[in-house]
């Protein structure tokens, strides 16, 4: 039999009301297997020989799922509930190094690991870590895989935390699903993926808005010339032309909610993104 998944770290934040899962493996595609979460409800991370029922099923106890499992010396399981109650349980049979903790709010696990300095590194680094939930799922995460993470290597990794009304237009709960599922090094990988839900969702406060004038938007208009969308001098003067060309390439590049040539600001994580990205 396959087994899907070594490591993964199942959270909450009830002040933000989020619940979430980071789990990495040498093993394709885990984000298709071990994560399962509901807002309001909970998060399950079910893996090495995943049982992935016990997603919907996981906010039963977890003791009446595994008793109910004629296979339950082969699982692994985390579980966060929507009061941050967790739970974790290791199977007997499970391939060392096996095991996991639990505190307030979180539950860490791993399998096949390369010895136990991972799960306590992951409990270290997520109770450290201040921020956002995702962030500090996938710091831990990160922690675990530089403290030896998956015994055989490395191979996918994925992010998934949901909150009520967090998707996208508000339409559903699922805040963020990124998955790298097949790359050298994944879950650095997936901490790109999560800076860039930032770049392209996230809001800068007024403060923080970049003038679309002078030397920034000279720079601007340099880079939308040689992208050919500009054809005009770089004067730094947001005129019609300008004006024109930079809203065709801020929706190309889908940073609409980010900019607004008609009142002349740009916030300034994406002016920085579009420079590092496209200046020569």
């Amino acid at each position: 039999m396959l087994y899907p998944s070594t490591f993964s770290i199942v959270a909450c934040d009830l002040d933000q009301k989020t619940w979430g899962v980071a789990v990495a493996s040498k093993f394709p595609a885990v984000g298709a297997v071990v994560p399962w979460a509901q807002a309001g409800a909970g998060a399950v991370a079910m893996q090495s020989s995943a049982n992935t029922s016990f997603g919907p099923r996981g906010l039963e106890t977890l003791s009446r799922l595994l008793a109910d499992d004629p296979e339950r010396e082969h699982r692994q399981v985390g579980v966060v509930d929507g009061c941050g109650g967790s739970a974790t349980f290791t199977g007997k049979d499970c391939f060392a190094w096996a095991g996991g903790v639990t505190g307030s709010g979180y539950a860490i696990q791993g399998n096949i690991l390369a010895g136990d300095q991972v799960v306590p590194a992951m409990q270290k680094a997520f109770l450290e870590t201040k921020g956002e939930l995702p962030e500090r799922l996938h710091v831990a995460l990160l922690t675990g895989d530089r403290a030896g993470g998956d015994r055989r290597g490395r191979q996918s990794a994925a992010l998934y935390v949901v909150k009520p009304q967090g998707g996208y237009g508000g339409y559903l709960d699922r805040w963020m699903d990124y998955r790298v599922d097949d790359h050298a090094d994944p879950v650095p990988r997936l901490g790109d993926l999560l800076e860039l839900h930032h770049l392209y969702f996230g809001k800068s406060p007024q403060s923080e808005r970049l003038a679309l004038t002078g030397e920034a938007l000279t720079r601007l208009q340099e880079i939308i010339a040689q992208a050919g969308y500009y054809t005009g001098p770089a004067h730094g003067q947001l005129d019609e032309a300008t004006r024109s060309a930079l809203n065709a390439f801020i929706g190309n590049e889908n940073f609409e909610e980010r900019c607004d040539t008609q009142a002349g600001w740009m916030d300034q994580p994406v002016f920085d993104y579009i420079v590092k990205k496209f200046g020569k």
